[in-house]
């Protein structure tokens, strides 16, 4: 490779800048300084690019960059000794550089953090609605799934409910025996101070079968299951798949949305009854180590002092908690736009959003119990 050389000289009317040797981007960097500081300060600009042996697309950005400046300061340039195919290198280089290198960012002003602040509401409000028609979409797929079971696809239903379900139990049980256990040595701790250390069998048994239990079920499911719904159908949609599913006439929705979201709302509930009992498992165990209440004792005032509407509270809240994991997931997953950095913002997203909707919506749950008097 030879070492690439500028000269530049002048006349009256005319800048000569002449080139010589390997113009390629392995070596710019000994001339790029050289190309940035040249000006011409004339009506014309030849530059002579007979001595050039290779050009690259680098090398071709540079005489471009100066043609380009040459033109903006009212020069006229023209090329000599320019072959055939660096000609051809060169044209195409510069029909795609920008004319405006751009400025440095101004300091933004009151307005345009007004406009941008509207920008993101109004994006905001699009994608409320987008969302709102992916969930009449899906429970459209699932009412006719239900009306019609042949449709639904009943070994993607099992590999989900597999990877959804069977594959989450010891996390959630280990979970929920953890939950138990903080719960009734912090209960006690407190209910020492009253002398009224029975009463932790209430605090374990309501606070989780009405609430807790269910409610890190779905956190841990969002974080996982939802997760991967988003990763794996995103990637999909960057690798065409789901375009090339309705060339060929299949319903996506169907195909990958629905095993999901009915794999979920199958599994939850069950997840969520093996967080219960382990946690009901954990808070007896260290009730009682730390406050000597027997096994016996903890049962029976769990039969007595919690009813069934608390544990039945709970299970209710499941099924709503399922079918909003499964719709951010698959509606942030059909999101994507080509390419793996996309995949993983709209994952993240996804988990964000399922986490908060679900927190949100146990509040609601709470509130409009509270008013039933349940």
């Amino acid at each position: 490779m030879t070492q690439p050389v500028i000269q530049s000289d002048r006349d009256a009317n005319c800048v000569y800048l002449r080139v010589s040797g390997d113009l390629v981007t392995q070596s710019l960097d000994m001339v790029e300084k050289a190309f940035e500081g040249f000006r011409a300060d004339s009506n014309e600009l030849t530059v002579d690019l007979s001595k050039v042996g290779a050009l690259d697309t680098g090398g071709a950005w540079l005489i471009a960059d100066v043609a380009r400046r040459a033109k903006a300061s009212g020069a006229k340039v023209h090329y000599e000794g320019l072959k055939p195919a660096h000609s051809a290198l060169l044209e195409t280089v510069a029909e795609n550089i920008p004319d405006d290198p751009g400025v440095a960012t101004e300091k933004r002003s009151f307005t345009d953090w007004v406009a941008s602040v509207g920008e993101r509401t109004a994006q905001a409000g699009k994608d409320m609605l987008s969302l709102l028609g992916f969930l009449g979409l899906t429970l459209h797929r699932l009412v006719r799934t239900i009306l019609m079971p042949r449709r639904l696809r009943k070994a993607a239903l099992v590999s989900q409910m597999e990877e959804t379900g069977l594959k989450a139990i010891p996390i959630v049980a280990l979970m929920g025996f953890l939950i138990g256990v903080v719960l009734a040595f912090q209960g006690a701790t407190q209910l020492k101070q009253f002398g009224a250390e029975i009463f932790v069998v209430e605090l374990i048994s309501i606070s989780v079968l009405r609430e807790l239990g269910i409610l890190l079920t779905a956190i841990i499911v969002a974080g996982r299951s939802g997760s991967a719904f988003t990763a794996s159908i995103g990637s999909m949609k960057v690798q065409e798949e789901i375009d090339a599913m309705r060339t060929l006439g299949l319903d996506p929705i169907e195909v990958l949305v629905i095993p999901r979201v009915v794999a979920l709302l199958i599994m939850l509930p069950i997840l969520g009854f093996i967080a219960d009992l382990a946690a009901l498992i954990g808070g007896g165990l260290m009730s009682w180590i730390d406050l000597g209440v027997s096994p016996g004792m903890f049962v029976t005032r769990l039969k007595e002092n919690t009813g069934i509407w608390q544990f039945a509270i709970g299970m209710i809240k499941a099924p709503f908690f399922a079918l909003v994991i499964g719709v951010i997931a698959c509606w942030q997953a059909m999101q994507v736009k080509g390419s793996a950095q996309s995949v993983g913002q709209r994952t993240t997203a996804s988990v964000v959003q399922s986490i908060f909707l679900v927190i949100a919506l146990d509040a609601l749950f709470s509130i409009f119990f509270s008013v039933m008097e349940v």
